[in-house]
């Protein structure tokens, strides 16, 4: 492979940075912004766009340059400066953008911010694929097709290695500029074994390199810099404590005798902060006759666990955490709160996921509180389905009551809220025999699995308050008959009614996520408001029918093409980016499905992620393993997979959602990782297949195709386009399985390609 670092090596370190940078970036891009499925898709969109661009605007130089390895060692060099510096241009533009603490960004200033800020890294590392194929031809004297595909595995590999390194270890320990500058010196690293080819000096170079490094941790340089660079970030507030979670980036800030936590960017809770914590719980427990046993799923620090144990029949509190280091945090800033929480036997808290612990308890409850946020995200809706009202309903007492609030208007409720509350009412309405709610700035919704159970009026409130000699400010005899107000109660009750095409919020169809997001843009820009109102609108036949004549068109236009090596460079690129584009889906659609299915177990969807890149080099490994050149015959009968994969992932998902027995919920557990790898598989195999056919059909005359980075650049262009349909559209408006038709017919349209041209005699087989 040539002298000095080996070349597989230097392959699979660009996959271990790129796949850890990218996780890292866009964790401090979630803290500037507002952290739904629609910044997340326009900050990933933006990562691909420029990575696309930098491998396609590279391979000219890849393949003009006499010296790749110079130049991969240049390229690394300057990203080993690129990447501490992206994170603090990203920590930058919060103070550049936000002029008031938690001030949500419409999708605008999220585009642009995210395309100024990460355009030089993925830049870079686009080309870096572009320079890393010219220096593995060079070393192994291949073809530009087996190189390519040979890149293509390795960071692949190497991906796998750094999103584990990242999930289960990195993020966990370290800050985001102490991980920039480890991936910095490991590149300088890399950029020493190639550039410098007499091993005494490479020897004195990478020792030269560890001993800085070495010194720079024992000083705790990158321990000062972090906390330097988010007291800046902070700027203003007086920042407490911050925790690198794996679930989000924490901080504690304290503001005129109050302390807030928020979690990437938004704000968690504050603390004090008695309305809240009494209408989080005192409405719901007033609800039951003699409440004995508390389910609560969040939301506990702020002081509404102290409120619910004021109620004197109450035997047990089940509350429920995701993240550890929400309590670690509330130990270490919020003492009293703390002490609180934990000096009374009758709390248990249990750190998981609550839709999981609700699956596995073998109790049953009085009352279910959910206190988290509106389902802003494809994680929050979890927690709004009519699935999960299901698994509550199964886990009530006979006289149970189940409750959670979501944001409103105390007199004003817009289309797009009304749109959002309808979704939730008829869903719950579909699970529970009776169901009520309470109107002001948060309405709080009530459902009993039998009907007559919930109060009828404030009277049977209020006697319960007496009753249990609850002396409260916020939920007291002022207040309730305030806010059950027959009119207004009328009111609330005539905006929320459900309309005949009113959808249900499922796991699988997640429209409330889609109606919030709705919701939050119409604060921005009208346009924002126009455009997901006709987006909801758009019928499902109609876009299929027109994507499937647009598709066909091309199909036909591609036949009209003179010369068959035309037609087979546009098949094999098409297929590339139709690959792409049904990889992110599939992707997505398997993250989805088992956040859905069993939680957010952070360490076993890193394994889940990794399991598909894996995936990925092996089918990359099983290709460039032929001795025969793969033709058209291959590429279509590739295609025709990729069309079937989404809708047999969606079979799996309904199988799943439907397991109950223990032996069938192991085999399900074992089903996701097994698929992953398949569907990574076929994404691997695919590219070396296309590569092989797009290069086969240069001729001297015609050398652009010759750039090692184009192939790439359109893998890379159709995932990009993948991440925003499939996360700000696909998914939440039409649900799993009319996404993957929408996917099947983009893979279709290839293979069709590749089956006609297969007819007219395929040379490569």
């Amino acid at each position: 492979m040539g002298s000095g670092f080996g070349v597989r090596a230097v392959l699979i370190l660009i996959g271990f940075t790129a796949a850890i940078a990218q996780i890292v970036l866009l964790r401090e891009l979630m803290v500037v912004f507002y952290g739904n499925e629609i910044s997340i898709g326009l900050m990933l969109a933006s990562w691909l766009f420029w990575t696309a661009a930098g491998s396609s605007l590279a391979g000219r130089l890849a393949v003009r340059t006499r010296h790749p390895r110079r130049l991969v060692a240049l390229i690394q060099v300057v990203l080993a400066v690129v990447l501490p510096s992206t994170v603090l241009a990203v920590r930058a533009a919060k103070g550049l953008l936000q002029t008031v603490p938690g001030e949500l960004l419409g999708p605008g200033p999220m585009l642009l911010t995210s395309l100024a800020t990460l355009g030089p890294l993925c830049a870079l590392s686009g080309a870096l694929f572009a320079a890393g194929s010219g220096l593995y031809a060079t070393a192994a004297a291949a073809s530009a097709a087996e190189a390519t595909g040979s890149v293509y595995l390795w960071e692949a590999v190497g991906s796998s290695g750094g999103g584990l390194a990242a999930g289960l270890a990195l993020v966990r320990y370290l800050g985001s500029l102490e991980i920039a500058w480890l991936l910095a010196v490991l590149n300088l690293v890399a950029a020493s074994g190639l550039a410098i080819t007499v091993r005494p000096l490479r020897r004195a170079a990478l020792g030269a390199l560890a001993g800085i490094a070495a010194l720079l941790a024992f000083f705790g340089a990158p321990q000062s810099w972090e906390a330097i660079s988010q007291q800046r970030f902070w700027r203003g507030q007086h920042l407490i404590a911050t925790r690198n979670s794996v679930y989000g980036s924490l901080a504690v800030v304290g503001t005129e005798g109050s302390r807030s936590v928020y979690e990437n960017g938004v704000v968690l809770f504050n603390v004090p902060d008695p309305a809240a914590a009494e209408e989080a719980v005192h409405y719901a427990l007033l609800e039951h006759p003699s409440p004995r046993s508390l389910l609560l799923i969040g939301g506990g620090i702020n002081g509404s666990i102290a409120q619910a144990l004021r109620h004197p029949a109450l035997e047990t509190v089940d509350y429920v955490e995701l993240d550890p280091a929400v309590l670690d945090l509330a130990r270490e800033c919020l003492p009293r709160e703390w002490l609180a929480l934990r000096a009374d036997p009758r709390v248990r808290v249990h750190v998981t996921d609550g839709r999981l612990f609700l699956k596995t308890t073998e109790s049953a409850f009085d009352v279910v509180i959910v206190n988290l946020p509106d389902p802003q995200n494809a994680q929050l809706n979890r927690f709004y389905t009519l699935e999960f009202f299901r698994e509550v309903s199964r886990k009530l007492t006979p006289a149970g009551v189940f409750s959670f609030q979501l944001r409103s208007s105390e007199n004003y409720i817009s289309p797009e809220l009304a749109q959002f509350l309808r979704s939730i009412h008829k869903s719950l309405r579909a699970v529970f025999p009776e169901v009520t709610a309470i109107p002001g700035e948060t309405v709080h919704f009530f459902a009993a699995r039998r009907a007559g159970t919930l109060a009828t009026g404030p009277e049977e409130l209020l006697s319960r308050l007496h009753a249990r000699h609850l002396e409260t400010s916020y939920v007291s005899a002022y207040f309730i008959p305030f806010r059950m107000a027959p009119d207004r109660l009328l009111d609330l009750t005539t905006q929320i009614q459900p309309l005949p095409e009113t959808p249900v919020n499922r796991d699988f169809a997640p429209v409330a996520y889609y109606f919030d997001v709705a919701l939050w843009s119409s604060q921005f820009h009208q346009g924002y408001r126009r455009l997901f109102r006709v987006l909801a609108e758009i019928h499902f036949g109609a876009l299929l029918a027109g994507l499937g004549m647009l598709l066909a068109a091309l199909v036909v236009w591609a036949r009209f093409l003179r010369q068959k090596r035309h037609r087979r460079q546009l098949a094999a690129a098409l297929s590339t980016a139709g690959t792409g584009f049904t990889m992110i889906g599939l992707e997505m659609l398997l993250l989805l499905a088992f956040q859905a299915a069993y939680g957010y177990v952070y360490q076993q969807l890193a394994f889940l992620i990794a399991a598909f890149m894996a995936g990925m080099a092996l089918g990359s490994w099983l290709a460039m393993r032929r001795t025969a050149p793969s033709g058209m015959r291959v590429l279509a009968a590739t295609q025709v997979l990729a069309a079937a994969a989404p809708l047999v992932l969606v079979v799996l998902f309904e199988t799943v959602a439907r397991a109950n027995s223990a032996p069938a919920l192991v085999a399900s557990r074992w089903a996701f990782p097994a698929t992953a790898l398949l569907s990574g598989m076929l994404g691997g195999f695919e590219f070396p297949v296309a590569s092989r056919i797009f290069f086969s059909a240069t001729t001297p005359r015609n050398l652009a195709p010759r750039r090692p980075g184009t192939l790439y650049a359109l893998d890379l262009a159709g995932s990009c386009l993948g991440a925003i349909l499939f996360s700000a559209w696909f998914v939440p408006v039409f649900g799993f399985f009319r996404t993957a038709m929408l996917s099947a017919a983009v893979s279709l349209a290839p293979a069709a390609m590749a089956i006609l041209e297969s007819f007219e005699g395929d040379p490569a087989e």
